[in-house]
């Protein structure tokens, strides 16, 4: 499965998540594959597409970062499968 993972850096600060990726990297677990991400341009937020088996998969990533940003996380399909999903 694919999910849309929205980060919300506390205070509006992306500074001590680059210092803390700089340190440690991205420190993602087993199963748990990073695809890409891209950053509010005022740098408020990270969107991120991650892929695993479960949403459960994530916990462990998210709560190495949870002291520096707010998560949603949110269950994603490519267009091509929501066409065939939702198509007439």
């Amino acid at each position: 499965m694919r999910f849309m993972v929205i980060e919300t850096f506390r205070g509006g600060d992306p500074a001590p998540v680059y210092a803390r990726l700089a340190e440690r990297g991205r420190m993602i677990p087993e199963g748990v594959r990073y695809i890409d991400s891209w950053v509010e341009e005022g740098g408020g937020r990270c969107f991120q597409i991650m892929e695993c088996e479960r949403r459960a998969d994530l916990d462990p990533w998210i709560e190495v970062w949870a002291d520096l940003a707010d998560f949603e996380v949110v269950p994603v399909v490519d267009s091509a499968t929501a066409a065939e999903k939702f198509g007439r």
